[in-house]
């Protein structure tokens, strides 16, 4: 699918009208982020939080449109793994395995679920779950007592980071597991003590980060098929690197920071060679969080005013856009960051809009024009760098 203006719709004439009566507030009024489905082949935009939730997080999409992602309620610390139907529609709560909460991070095209869920003492166990987001199964761990799943592909194998001793003793390494999460494999950290894999494509090959210590993530790594064969990934010449996501081709996606004030997000080239500058959209950062099979990529940028704008590409990372241009939304809905996409058009994205009670008006007005528009990981800090939350 290439990018250009024909997604632009152009049937909001009508709902901007009623939206005006309604007295939004502004850019710099109170709004809150919400969770998106944005398809850019039916021109819609779908919510995919429920309005009682305190705060909806969106992590994965498959091809059939199958959305997951958490949830908070109000007053309540735990959060609540999701997965939606087709195109967005509906949710549904995943287990806990009778634990304190769950969050789930990543979704193959059986509908089958990984993540992690959270016990009292706050150790992590990495899970999946049957189609569909049926069942679940705890992955268990490296010989430690915390993982955490945060990728699956087609066979069901599953990529994470685990500990490889009790009570947090020793090296945390990533982890890959057969297909259908069984048989977990430690990946190494190319001699350091720390890795994890944040993304595996269909043949087996893993992204991720290793580093000296658990706080100082240095480089991104990436395998050969099945795990095999990690290496370093190389740089833009920024001191970090971090890999999010790799396609089929082997094409893997992230960002190299050169300073607080400066990072690039990037493409390789097959099976992780050179790496491309992808540029910004005006601002000095940006970070692309995932890649589809034609190597469309998505993220995040600042724009020049330094607020954060949601990316997309074309294919094999050409022509960065601000994906704010390509849907005609209400002024006061600004999409901050592209969180991953399918290879069908359609993204999961994070959202900056009014507060709930002006979106619920919102709402009716756009419904009026068969235009829905109304919908992240509370990244625990050090943790799969992609899912940060960003402020428009």
């Amino acid at each position: 699918m290439t990018l250009n203006h024909c997604f632009k719709v152009r049937s909001l004439i009508l709902a901007a009208a009623l939206i005006s009566g309604l007295g939004l507030v502004t850019h710099a009024a109170a709004q809150e982020q919400r969770a998106l489905l944005v398809d850019l082949n039916t021109r819609t935009v779908t919510d995919l939080g429920p309005l009682g939730a305190q705060y909806t997080y969106a992590n994965g999409i498959n091809d059939a449109g199958h959305v997951v992602g958490f949830f908070y309620l109000p007053e309540d610390y735990n959060g609540h793994a999701f997965i939606t139907g087709p195109d967005g529609r509906g949710m549904t709560e995943l287990d806990t395995l009778g634990v304190s909460g769950s969050w789930a991070y990543d979704i193959n095209d059986a509908g089958q679920v990984v993540g992690e869920a959270h016990a009292p003492t706050f150790s992590r166990h990495a899970f999946i779950t049957g189609a569909n987001g049926t069942g679940m199964r705890d992955l268990g761990a490296l010989g430690g007592d915390d993982s955490v799943a945060y990728g699956i592909n087609d066979t069901g194998q599953v990529v994470g980071g685990s500990s490889t001793e009790p009570f947090g003793e020793g090296a945390y390494h990533a982890f890959i597991t057969g297909p259908n999460g069984m048989g977990m494999r430690d990946l190494g950290a190319l001699g350091r003590d720390y890795s994890y894999a944040s993304a595996i494509n269909n043949a087996g090959q893993v992204v991720g980060v290793y580093s000296d210590s658990f706080t100082g993530y240095k480089s991104a790594f990436i395998t050969g098929p099945d795990g095999v064969d990690m290496r370093d990934l190389g740089s833009l010449g920024g001191d970090y690197t971090y890999a999010h996501d790799i396609n089929d081709i082997g094409q893997a996606v992230g960002e190299s920071v050169f300073d607080v004030d400066t990072s690039r997000a990037f493409i390789t080239v097959s099976n992780g060679g050179a790496m491309k500058d992808l540029g910004t959209l005006g601002g000095d950062l940006s970070r692309a969080s995932a890649i589809n099979d034609v190597g469309q990529v998505v993220g995040s940028s600042t724009i020049a005013d330094g607020h954060w704008h949601a990316f997309i590409t074309g294919p094999n990372g050409e022509d960065m856009k601000d994906l704010n241009s390509l849907i005609d939304l209400p002024e006061a809905v600004i999409l901050t960051e592209a969180i991953d996409i399918n290879n069908n058009g359609q993204l999961v994205v994070m959202g900056v809009v009014p507060e709930p009670e002006t979106y619920a008006l919102m709402l009716v007005g756009l419904t009026l024009v068969g235009f829905i528009a109304h919908r992240k990981k509370a990244e625990n800090p050090g943790w799969r760098n992609k899912s940060l939350p960003l402020t428009a």
